[in-house]
């Protein structure tokens, strides 16, 4: 699928599409619970539908009420079928794995695309630890496991992924007899494991932490009683902060359906907004922005890597050299996405220069017209038709579909702002 995106101006309101990183943890949280969860404004990407596929094969059951409300009824892990597959979601093979390692039953653990070339060697090395046998493919997927894995005092390297802590975290919350401490050295994305604790302790699980010079996850056993549960889907800050960028380069709009309080990491957009210099007013229900001249500005994005993507379209419009900190990060993405913005952006007519940890983007030298490609990569395609909505003519995106894993409605929702887009 080719889309091509006209130079455009945009208006109107849009509403945020649901979280993925809310709904799978949903899923997950629900797949666990003994009873009945009713789950208000369900995600619809690949990722999600990825998350429901997978707890229906340990052994959920799953129920549309209507349009905007699904109904998940288990009794916890009980899997119906000898295999798993992700799709392509990191979130979903990192927490998954130690979740369907509850069983006694041979699993064969497996995902599509990207995913099959991503590191999941800490599970080689964490597994066996908790009882769990373990076999990869050299620390990559396929990955065949047999539990029941049997929670216990452990410390875990949390530099590559706070994922794989988010799947211990969950497993130990559903299976631990006794108070057990999860120790984590050098955790990146803290935010994320924030969001993962607040589903936890909706669904009823008591989670503590210590932060010093490490972090300590302290578990408390839950009583395993039937449940009738409600859980609404936030707004999701990833998908919404390439709206609110498109908002800040090309035209005056309000995006609702965020909440300003949440624990998403990738609410720290709005910072970057904000030192961007664009007209901004963030309110309860709603964020109105606009553009004037907008400046180069410093963002660390450390723990908010998928922030990159948007903040380098918003960039290639500001005057001046903006530098964004946190690239370590982006080796292990759906594509290596320092190299990918660098060499796609570099397409579009924009400098990005990679220097150990920093990138540096050249802006305000105005973005070309071209033809890019997504790299089979959502947040590529998406950055890309963002910065293409002021270009100087139009921006042509091969495998454009790519947008499918997380945000299926996201050229739809750019047209109803008004910007000019064909599929082929």
């Amino acid at each position: 699928m080719i889309a091509t995106i006209q130079p455009s101006l945009i208006s109107c309101e849009i509403y945020a599409p649901a979280s993925k990183s809310s709904m799978q943890r949903a899923c997950a949280a629900a797949l666990l619970t003994d009873g009945i969860t009713t789950i208000t404004n369900p995600g619809k990407s690949n990722d999600d539908l990825a998350a429901l596929d997978v707890i229906q094969k340990l052994g959920a059951s799953i129920k549309k009420i209507d349009d905007n409300t699904i109904e998940i009824s288990s009794k916890g892990i009980f899997p119906v079928n000898k295999e798993i597959n992700c799709g392509e979601s990191g979130l979903g093979i990192r927490m998954f794995t130690p979740i369907a390692a509850l069983s006694s039953e041979t699993i064969l653990i497996n995902g599509t695309g990207s995913l099959l070339t991503r590191p999941m060697d800490f599970f080689d090395e964490i597994l066996p630890q908790l009882g769990v046998s373990i076999q990869s493919n050299g620390g990559k997927l396929p990955l065949q496991i047999q539990g029941p894995l049997k929670p216990a005092n452990i410390e875990v390297d949390g530099s590559l992924s706070s994922q794989f802590l988010t799947g211990l975290l969950m497993a130990y919350g559903a299976a631990a007899a006794n108070d057990v401490t999860i120790t984590v050295k050098d955790l990146k994305s803290k935010p994320y494991i924030d969001l993962t604790i607040q589903v936890m302790h909706s669904f009823g699980w008591e989670v503590t932490h210590e932060n010093h010079e490490l972090f300590h996850f302290n578990i408390a056993p839950t009583q395993n009683i039937e449940k009738s549960l409600a859980y609404t889907v936030e707004g999701d800050w990833s998908g919404a902060a390439f709206l609110l960028v498109a908002g800040a380069i090309a035209g005056d709009i309000i995006v609702k359906g965020l909440d300003v309080f949440s624990t998403q990491a990738d609410k720290a957009v709005l910072q970057a907004l904000i030192d961007s210099g664009c007209r901004i007013s963030i309110q309860s229900d709603q964020i109105e922005i606009g553009p004037i001249p907008l400046k180069a500005f410093h963002f660390n994005a450390t723990d908010c890597p998928d922030l990159f993507p948007p903040l380098v379209a918003l960039a290639a419009h500001c005057d001046g050299t903006t530098v964004i900190e946190g690239v370590s990060r982006l080796t292990h993405k759906e594509s290596n996405r320092a190299l990918t913005l660098q060499e796609e952006f570099g397409k579009l007519g924009i400098e990005i220069t990679l220097q150990d940890d920093l990138m540096l983007i050249k802006g305000g030298t105005g973005v070309n017209a071209a033809s890019v490609h997504s790299r089979h990569d959502h947040r590529i395609a998406m950055a890309c038709a963002v910065a293409a909505l002021k270009a100087g003519g139009p921006v042509s995106i091969a495998e454009a579909e790519a947008i499918n894993k997380s945000y299926p409605n996201f050229y739809a929702h750019l047209m109803q702002l008004g910007a000019s887009i064909t599929i082929q």
